[in-house]
């Protein structure tokens, strides 16, 4: 029996509104993940507001509040008890919820492969800087040899008529190798992320020798107008590749949580499958770019031109990534 109706609603209402909030997210986001915390949270609250439900029943006083708790109650029932109906995947659902929250949830291995191909890239490129005649060990590819000024003076004069005739083929086999590359890196995390660990931070190392090595000759323009137009895209793809062997190694690691090696490892590889797709298709927008567009300099395509459309289109990545498939009431919360 309730002997102050309006105390008592005024005290339950705070768990009501928490139980909806929580209802609120799982609706935005149907097929994420509870932890054991949330679980217990919602169950909770959920026989809470059951108890709260049947001792207002009986009164007649506040019909619109027993009609919204019994609301609340019918949602929670049907998240804790209801069967998930399987639906088609979608393509589009993929690539605009997805992607992105999977990006977004597991941004702490973004942010490891980040942090090691930064610390390569400082490496490398303080090793080209104060010592040039390490060249050959930082940089271990044949055509970046050369003088940079000498290269530079040979692609303005070449304007990629090499690959005249052949530049669907060559956008294939960048397509295909880099794919190739990122997939093996990913594969890394059953390395418990090791392997991966030293090829991100082996790719910065280049990196930074590269970019010091055009800066030193003076080339900085051609090396961001030659770099940005694929470069914003290829190199968020390769860290997003890292991302997904640094989660498959997080699972592997795992040990506390109690659960048995196969299903911690199950339960990351949707996330590992969906940043690996997403790489994929980050790279085969970055070979277009590379065998279309990348290879002409100026004075055929400006230097300005060039690197705003790579600007712009780092620029499209990051919104997507941090923007995409937030729900109208979180992208409120946060602006």
């Amino acid at each position: 029996m309730i002997v102050d109706q309006e105390r008592f609603i005024a005290a339950e209402r705070a768990s009501w509104e928490r139980l909806g909030k929580l209802l609120d997210e799982r609706a935005a986001d149907p097929f994420g993940g509870l932890t054991l915390e949330q679980a217990r949270e919602l169950d909770s609250l959920y026989q809470r507001a059951t108890a709260d439900l049947s001792r207002l029943a009986g009164y007649a006083a506040h019909p619109e509040v027993c009609r919204h708790l019994e609301a609340i109650v019918a949602r929670a029932f049907a998240e804790i008890y209801g069967a998930r109906t399987p639906t088609r995947w979608s393509p589009w659902s993929w690539v605009s919820r997805e992607l992105p929250q999977t990006f977004r949830r597991r941004w702490r291995a973004f942010a490891l492969a980040c942090l090691l191909c930064l610390t390569g890239v400082g490496f490398g490129a303080g090793a080209l800087w104060f010592d040039p005649a390490a060249k050959a060990v930082v940089i271990p590819l044949d055509y970046l040899q050369g003088d940079p000024r000498d290269r530079v003076a040979h692609e303005k004069e070449d304007q990629g008529k090499r690959l005249d005739g052949n530049k669907a083929g060559f956008s294939g086999l960048l397509m295909t190798h880099n794919t190739q590359v990122a997939l093996a890196c990913a594969a890394g995390g059953v390395t418990a992320g090791v392997l991966t660990g030293i090829t991100t931070f082996y790719n910065g190392v280049i990196l930074g020798a590269v970019t010091a090595d055009y800066v030193r000759a003076g080339e900085t323009a051609f090396l961001c107008g030659w770099l940005l137009p694929h470069g914003c895209i290829e190199i968020p793809a390769f860290l997003i590749a890292a991302q997904a062997a640094f989660v498959l190694a997080g699972a592997m690691l795992a040990a506390g949580g109690g659960q048995r090696l196969s299903r911690r490892v199950r339960a990351a590889a949707p996330d590992f499958a969906t940043l690996c797709g997403g790489c994929a298709l980050m790279l085969i927008w970055a070979g277009l770019m590379e065998a279309f567009f990348s290879q002409y300099h100026e004075p055929v395509v400006s230097y300005g031109l060039k690197i705003s459309i790579g600007l712009a289109e780092g620029c499209v990545v990051v919104l997507y990534y941090f923007r995409a498939g937030r729900s109208p009431a979180k992208q409120g919360e946060r602006s």
